[in-house]
């Protein structure tokens, strides 16, 4: 037998094409994603406390774009991101404790994560909104 009939008979790994998606996964790619998003997001944070420093001309200038449809949803997007980090931040701290573990407890635990995060989103943004 040449070397290349060794190799071919080998299983391959699996993959995410094999794997039956599963809301925990889901919920652990979309931890991972909002990490980073937040990660990025403090850029915006940065932005504005420099424009505090700067002046009332630049101050403007930046609030006013955070005040446009398309700085309106990137906040959003942001205070999502944050509340689903958080939560399910608070899932895993759960998890290190040893409870929540069976499956259907785990299932339950994450979509309350995915409409916990939805409703203080809006929650925050209805009083932001309510204060402005």
């Amino acid at each position: 037998m040449s070397q290349i009939d060794v190799k071919a008979a080998r299983p391959l790994s699996p993959h995410l094409q094999i794997y039956k998606r599963i809301l925990t996964m889901v919920m652990s790619i979309l931890h991972r994603i909002t990490g980073a998003g937040l990660y990025f997001g403090m850029a915006l944070v940065a932005w504005w406390l420099v424009a505090v420093a700067s002046g009332p001309h630049y101050y403007d200038f930046v609030t006013g774009l955070f005040g446009s449809i398309l700085g309106y949803l990137v906040l959003f997007g942001f205070t999502w991101a944050l509340m689903h980090h958080m939560l399910g931040g608070l899932r895993h701290f759960l998890w290190d404790t040893g409870r929540g573990m069976e499956p259907g407890v785990r299932d339950k635990i994450a979509l309350a994560n995915i409409v916990g995060s939805i409703v203080l989103t809006v929650v925050v943004w209805v009083i932001a909104l309510a204060v402005a």
